[in-house]
């Protein structure tokens, strides 16, 4: 039991809470606290897609309703309705009853004007006192899903996606295995000047890849490489800093018994790291593909510096490009490409999203 006293005008109040009471207080308190910060990150969240719901709105307009100034942002198209063998407008036109009703415009007129009741269109013209110019059009939801595939084959889009497959996958192969291998021997092998060498690695982190641009570039030019895919291959096979370092962290946490009684059972390193440390590390290997996958999805300038002459081989970021180039009068072709992009990461990352964040989460603690 609480008491709560307070002093006012002279004269003393005492509130008496029970422990029930003050339960319930807290249980509110959290509740309203959990929904301030869900409602807050629910709202950045839709500030952050926006973007995205714009691309795919536009992905389902035509030409026409893109270049109409008067259109909604939903994917619709302005009803007409036939009489006589003639389409006409359809408006919303106000009634003398403060009501609205859907009238077709027959004849145009400066004050007045004539309209036909498609709900009852034997009743005749129907003359309207008003300017029909101040009437907003009826419009009908009408997404337009035949720019997908005009998309899909305008762009050769399979062959993109077969090439984008090709430099991510491979890549991320290299990545991981070269990672690891590099981060075992960091993490479990004592050596003379492994510390130095472990920060030497950690600095290559802070240089900027436009310092090594130019004299990476002329070196595969000189032993001709380029254009090819093995300028950006080659390297994911000798493994970064980054990777090193986060693999090098999750298997710290590894217990060093488990390695023992490997090495009881006669397994040499190779036998352990394949059968001991692999297995226990599947969640950060996983949260490395990942972050490799969709960075060359992503990539952009280096298929476009070392494929340069080789467009059969470029991936979709470049190809998506060349296709803005030719059809820069047609947004929703390019949104509809664009969209048809991010469904493959996105369903890749959502089939993987629990070991991703275990590897995120067990790896920044030790």
């Amino acid at each position: 039991m609480a008491t709560v006293t307070s002093n006012e005008n002279n004269s003393n109040t005492t509130l008496v809470l029970t422990g029930d009471e003050r339960k319930t207080m807290q249980r509110r308190r959290q509740i309203f606290n959990r929904a301030g910060i869900t409602f807050f990150a629910l709202a950045i969240l839709m500030v952050w897609l926006m973007p995205l719901a714009y691309g795919g709105v536009t992905s389902l307009k035509t030409k026409d309703q893109i270049s109409d100034v008067e259109a909604p942002i939903l994917p619709a198209k302005a009803q007409n309705y036939t009489w006589e063998g003639e389409d006409y407008d359809v408006y919303i036109v106000p009634q003398p009853n403060g009501g609205t009703e859907n009238w077709a415009l027959v004849n145009k007129g400066r004050q007045s004007s004539e309209f036909i009741n498609p709900n009852n269109p034997e009743a005749g013209l129907i003359e309207w006192e008003g300017r029909w110019r101040t009437l907003e059009r009826t419009r009908v939801l009408a997404p337009t899903w035949a720019n997908y595939p005009e998309a899909y084959n305008s762009i050769a889009f399979g062959r993109l996606m077969y090439n984008t497959f090709f430099y991510a996958f491979v890549g991320m192969v290299g990545a991981v295995l070269s990672g690891a291998i590099v981060a075992y021997g960091f993490a479990r092998f004592k050596f003379p000047g492994r510390n130095i060498l472990f920060m030497i690695l950690l600095s290559t982190i802070i240089l900027p890849p436009q310092v090594t641009l130019v004299p990476t570039y002329a070196f595969w030019v000189n032993v001709g490489l380029v254009p090819s895919w093995w300028p950006l291959l080659l390297p994911q096979f000798f493994s970064n800093a980054y990777n090193v370092f986060f693999l090098r962290q999750y298997f710290m946490t590894i217990p060093p018994e488990m390695e023992e009684a490997a090495k009881i059972d006669g397994a040499g390193p190779i036998r352990t790291f394949w059968s001991v440390i692999l297995p226990q590390s599947i969640p950060a290997l996983v949260a490395i593909s990942l972050f490799h996958f969709f960075f060359a999805w992503n990539d952009f300038f280096g298929p476009l510096i070392y494929l340069a002459g080789a467009r059969d081989q470029v991936p979709i970021t470049v190809g998506l490009t060349f296709f803005n180039g030719l059809y820069g009068s047609q947004p929703q072709l390019i949104q509809a490409a664009s969209i048809m992009t991010l469904v493959i990461p996105i369903i890749i990352f959502f089939m993987a999203q629990r070991y991703f964040i275990q590897g995120i989460v067990i790896t920044g603690n030790k």
